[in-house]
């Protein structure tokens, strides 16, 4: 039996090129390029497929989705959209689409995925998706590997299976636990996030799975656990590959069995809770040297997301520099703009720390620059400190002029409270303070605190409170 397709595309170019790879796997193929055109041939035949633009000559390709899946539910819908952002993807996803693909895409894949939604059923997939709250979500980048990760969230958002973020230290991989998170079914439940690697090995069971009192010195009373905490949440578990051996039998057990017990307790406490789970480490290697669960590695990758090194994605770069110098601004430092040449310099860099060393070096540009435009003459010498090709002196300019004048513009700009202007200040100033004393100190905390005034164990507190890790104020080699 002959399939029929309706293809919705203005590009002329791209309507005949997938025209032709159709018809030569024996589907018959409608065209047209408008909402409109749409319309009327769908009235006029009934389709198995419709393959359709977002951007249309008449209007938002995707808006009046909902309507014609409502008057068509057994035809399936495939999107295509240059307008690669996650939220493109997610109000995809929204639609009940089988699959998104950003723009430009591979022949073969989309004639493949074709029919694989020709020959699959409707399914509880296919139901209405979470509300569009794509808008403001810190995940930024329409580059092609980000586009994969846009792609493979999308998928997982209406189901609760576990999911493993791959990705080295400074990637972001909170960021898609919290995006799977807020556009998933669970929404509206907590998000507690627990670093496994901070927490010491012999209280990490009483973390994640809670204690009753008396259960071990100096457990005064019951304290619930991080999977409690999740309940009709999600329990995002970072740095799952530094869990000591003990613990992760004992989550092994806690996901198989979809229950847990409170150390020193005798009552089973159902789950209720999506497991999300990262690491920057290579699990594999590690189950074959024996520190890591092969069984476990298999309970929490049932959906892997590997998240690309910024060294791989740098046209997102300029688009990632100028988010952090917005939010810089929102939250109190100094309004800055971005010029080409030094949005280019900045996309050379290697970013070894990834999206975290780039959202700290912008926040630096933003205390520190002495004009409102950056180029590539404010960008290069904090470049330089950073590398430590050019030692930091006196006349440098970071100053503690800098400061001043930095901090002169935000209280012109930032209106604090009444009663608030000291906790507001140093709200807005702490953290780029200190991240710039550890980078002119190449990180040494001792030396970093002399600069500061302060004591040493003070700034050690401070760091850990402000989530100030090594990586974020380490110098590039």
């Amino acid at each position: 039996m002959k399939r029929h397709i309706l293809l919705v595309e203005d590009d002329a170019s791209i309507a005949i090129v997938i025209t032709a790879a159709l018809e030569a796997e024996g589907f018959e193929v409608d065209r047209c390029d408008s909402i409109a055109g749409r319309d009327r041939l769908l009235a006029q035949k009934a389709f198995d497929l419709m393959l359709t633009d977002v951007v249309l000559t008449d209007g938002d390709g995707i808006e009046s989705l909902g309507r014609v899946r409502d008057s068509y539910p057994r035809m399936q819908v495939i999107i295509l959209s240059a307008q690669n952002t996650l939220d493109t993807a997610v109000r995809a996803s929204d639609t009940g689409a089988f699959e998104y693909f950003p723009k430009p895409f591979d022949l073969e894949e989309l004639v493949r995925t074709v029919r694989q939604a020709i020959g699959a059923a409707d399914s509880a997939d296919m139901a209405e998706g979470p509300e569009d709250v794509a808008q403001g979500l810190p995940l930024v980048g329409r580059s092609p590997a980000m586009q994969a990760v846009y792609r493979m969230i999308t998928r997982v958002l209406r189901n609760d299976l576990t999911v493993l973020v791959l990705g080295e230290s400074g990637t972001g991989k909170e960021l898609v636990a919290e995006a799977i998170h807020q556009l998933g079914k669970r929404a509206s439940g907590p998000f507690v996030a627990v670093n496994t690697a901070a927490i010491p090995a012999e209280l990490i069971e009483s973390e994640l799975f809670g204690h009753e009192k008396g259960a071990f010195t100096g457990a005064h009373a019951r304290h619930i656990g991080k999977f409690e905490q999740a309940s009709g949440g999600t329990l995002f578990l970072d740095e799952i590959g530094d869990m000591p051996m003990q613990a992760q039998t004992r989550l092994l057990r806690a996901l198989q069995s979809g229950r847990i017990r409170r150390v020193g307790g005798t009552e089973e406490i159902t789950l209720d809770c999506r497991i999300i789970a990262a690491t920057n480490r290579d699990l594999e290697p590690m189950i074959a040297a024996g520190q890591f669960r092969e069984d476990l590695y298999y309970r929490i990758a049932v959906v892997p997301i590997e998240l690309p090194p910024l060294r791989e994605r740098a046209d997102d770069i300029e688009a990632l520099s100028r988010h952090f110098l917005a939010r810089a601004a929102s939250e109190g430092l100094p309004r800055r703009q971005l010029t080409p040449a030094g949005a280019a310099l900045l996309a050379r860099q290697p970013w070894r720390g990834n999206v975290r060393e780039l959202r700290n070096f912008i926040y630096r540009l933003a205390l520190l620059a002495r004009d409102d435009l950056i180029d590539v003459a404010t960008i290069e010498p904090l470049l330089a400190s950073e590398s430590g090709v050019a030692a930091r002196t006196e006349d440098a300019p970071a100053s503690a002029a800098d400061f001043a004048a930095a901090l002169s513009h935000w209280l012109s700009v930032a209106n604090p409270a009444p009663g608030r202007l000291y906790d507001e200040a140093l709200a807005a100033f702490e953290k780029p303070l200190l991240l710039h004393a550890l980078a002119t100190t190449g990180g040494n905390q001792l030396r970093a605190a002399q600069l500061l005034g302060i004591n040493r164990n003070t700034l050690r507190k401070r760091l850990a409170e402000l989530d100030i890790t090594p990586e974020d104020a380490a110098p590039r080699s």
